[in-house]
C-alpha cells in the first residue's frame, strides 16, 4: 500500500507539473504558483474538517516548516529555470528531493530490503534520465546551484511532512499550504517579482490546488505505511508523469535517455514492491 500511495503522489506531482508548465506560459509564473498554493491549502482546510485529526503544536510546526521548505524550493526552481538550463537544473531538484529524505529516513533507523535497495539505487539515474530535455543544448550557465537548492527545499518538504504521525490528521499540511504561500510570496519580494495575481489567466491555478493537496496528502498517508526513505524516492519519480503527459497530449517526443529512463524507473518501482 506504502508503494501504491507512493505513486499516487507521483502521479499528482507530475499531473501538477504538467498543468503548471502550460498554465506559466500563459502567465507569470509566481501568481500562478500563489494561487495553486492558496487552492491547496483550501483543499487541505476541507479535509481536516472532514476527517478532524488531533494535530499537537510540534505537528503543526513541522507544517510550517514544510511550507517554508515549498517556498524556498519554488523560489529556486523558478530562478534555476529562468537563468539556467532545464535539463541541469530539474534532474538535479528532482534528485534533491528524493535524497534529502532518504538521508533522514537512514539517520533514523530505516533499512529496506535488499531487493528495494537496487530498486532505489535504480531510481536516481531514471529520475535523472527522465527530467532532462532531449531538445536542450550545453549552452549558456548551467543553473546548477539553484538546481541543488531547490532539491533541498523540496526534499526538507518530503523530509518534515514524513515525521507528521496519523492521530495527527491533514491539519499539519493545512498549515504547509499556508506556509508555502508566505513563502513563495516573501522570496517573490525579494526577487521583486510580481505576485499578486492580476491575471485572469494567473486563476487557472486553481486546479492545480486539488492535485498538491492529492499529492502531499498521498504521500503524507504513505509514510504511515511504509519506510520514509522508501516513500520518498517513488514520489520523486513524478516527472516520468510529466513527459509522458507532454508526449499524449502535446505530442512532445521522447528522447531515448527518457525512455531509458522510464523503463529504469519501472524496474525500480517493480523491484521496491517485490521487496
Amino acid at each position: 500500500m506504502a508503494v501504491v500511495l507512493a505513486l499516487v503522489s507521483a502521479l499528482a506531482y507530475g499531473i501538477s507539473d504538467f498543468l503548471g508548465g502550460i498554465f506559466t506560459k500563459r502567465a507569470a509564473g509566481w501568481q500562478v504558483a500563489v494561487v495553486g498554493q492558496l487552492s491547496a491549502a483550501t483543499c487541505s482546510g476541507v479535509a481536516v474538517l472532514a476527517v478532524g485529526g488531533d494535530p499537537t503544536r510540534t505537528h503543526l510546526l513541522l507544517g510550517a516548516g514544510a511550507g517554508v521548505c515549498t517556498g524556498f524550493g519554488v523560489a529556486f526552481l523558478y530562478r534555476g529555470l529562468a537563468r539556467g538550463r532545464m535539463g541541469v537544473v530539474a534532474p538535479v531538484s528532482a534528485i534533491g528531493s528524493a535524497v534529502v529524505p532518504l538521508a533522514v529516513g537512514v539517520v533514523q533507523g530505516d533499512r529496506p530490503s535488499s531487493l528495494a535497495v537496487v530498486g532505489l539505487v535504480c531510481a536516481f539515474p531514471a529520475i535523472w534520465l527522465i527530467s532532462r530535455d532531449p531538445g536542450e543544448t550545453d549552452s549558456g550557465p548551467s543553473g546548477l546551484g539553484d538546481g541543488v537548492l531547490a532539491g533541498i527545499g523540496f526534499g526538507g518538504l518530503f523530509a518534515l511532512i514524513g515525521q507528521v504521525p496519523d492521530t495527527a490528521g491533514f491539519g499539519p499540511l493545512a498549515v504547509a499550504h499556508l506556509s508555502g504561500v508566505v513563502g513563495v510570496v516573501a522570496v517573490a519580494v525579494t526577487l521583486r517579482q510580481r505576485w499578486v495575481p492580476r491575471q485572469r489567466t494567473a486563476w487557472w491555478g486553481l486546479l492545480l490546488g486539488p492535485l498538491g493537496f492529492t499529492a502531499s496528502g498521498a504521500f503524507l498517508l504513505a509514510t504511515h505505511q511504509g519506510l520514509l526513505s522508501v516513500v520518498s524516492v517513488i514520489s520523486a519519480l513524478y516527472p516520468a508523469a510529466t513527459v509522458v503527459l507532454a508526449w499524449l497530449v502535446l505530442s512532445e517526443r521522447i528522447g531515448r535517455g527518457q525512455g531509458i529512463g522510464l523503463a529504469t524507473a519501472a524496474a525500480a518501482v517493480t523491484l521496491v514492491a517485490l521487496g
